[in-house]
């Protein structure tokens, strides 16, 4: 309960509240697109650097690389439960629920910064490797959701030229996404100039952070209540359900892989968050790609309409208990 009281009367998720409010009701209140896009880039750049740091304190052991499967194998069969209980809970054709799956199986990375501190704010330490996990979970899924689309065209092939250059755009697209090559490249950086690199860079990267956590998240509220607002009535019961249970079964998948990895509770909690969070940065912009006719005011809703304030006010207390409870 501390844990909970001191996540939702956090300065960051007051801010989150807010921007939520503000579009529910209407406001005009808003954000420049490229300052919002110059925010994400900071945080991420800023959590990859302090990953990067973190690792360069220790080695890459073979506990740490089977950590980094596991959460690689997650990404991967997720979107397989999501797609299930989509087409059998909901009315989503098969490209719409690969589509949404796909989200659910890959990550957000603000949601893993704001459980990097509540993490702390809880007084418990977390390992740096865990931003390698997250770059890892982004790709995964998306391999996943496009074979889950495409299984129902079967009967349909295309020319082989066509595959292949579909193909090779998709490549390009997800793993030269800028969430993905600027949160490698900083745990990179990181990595390479160790603390001594970091001390230097400290007042951009380390004072300020909370506070430009706070404006992001403001945004973030007000793409949450735009995305309620246009897009709830495409939405059944259902499909509103699952992103609500989906990301509590998600974490629970996660935490058997923490126990059976021995996992310290930090840890833990913050790949228990992973599992349960939903992307809206990377998978949109490949799925805009490769899946053309699926449903943003679907998927977009889904996850940053619903699961994304779900978990940032409600999931972080309880990933962080049940990362306790797994580390014993």
């Amino acid at each position: 309960m501390d844990i909970a009281l001191s996540t939702l009367f956090s300065p960051m998720v007051l801010f989150f509240v807010l921007g939520l409010g503000a579009a529910l009701l209407k406001s005009q209140m808003s954000i420049p697109e490229a300052f919002a896009k110059g925010l994400a880039i900071y945080l991420m750049m800023s959590i990859g650097l302090k990953g990067g740091v973190e690792m360069s304190k220790s080695q890459l052991s073979w506990d740490i690389a089977l950590i980094m499967a596991s959460g690689m194998g997650l990404s991967f069969l997720l979107p397989v439960l999501a797609f299930t209980l989509l087409r059998l809970t909901t009315r989503l054709d098969r490209t719409d629920a690969a589509a949404a799956a796909a989200h659910y199986g890959s990550i957000s990375i603000v949601t893993f910064v704001a459980a990097t501190q509540a993490v702390t704010a809880s007084g418990l330490v977390a390992s740096g490797y865990l931003v390698a996990v997250a770059a890892l979970m982004e790709v995964p899924a998306i391999i996943t959701a496009l074979i889950l689309a495409r299984g129902g065209n079967a009967r349909h092939p295309q020319p082989a030229a066509q595959i292949a250059a579909e193909r090779g755009e998709l490549a390009r697209e997800v793993l030269l996404n800028a969430s993905v090559v600027v949160l490698i490249g900083s745990l990179l950086i990181g990595w390479i100039t160790g603390e001594a690199g970091m001390e230097r860079i400290a007042p951009f990267f380390v004072t300020p952070f909370q506070g430009i956590l706070c404006l992001f998240l403001l945004d973030m509220g007000l793409a949450a209540g735009r995305g309620l607002s246009n897009g709830w009535r495409q939405l059944e019961p259902g499909t509103i359900l699952f992103g609500l249970y989906m990301p509590l079964l998600s974490a629970l998948l996660a935490a058997l892989v923490a126990w059976a990895n021995g996992m310290p509770a930090a840890d833990a909690a913050l790949l228990i968050t992973l599992a349960a969070s939903a992307s809206y940065i990377a998978v949109p912009a490949a799925i805009r790609l490769a899946l053309p006719k699926a449903r943003p005011s679907i998927y977009l809703t889904l996850s940053l309409g619903i699961t994304f304030p779900f978990n940032l006010i409600i999931g972080l207390p309880l990933y962080i208990w049940l990362g306790r409870l797994v580390a014993g």
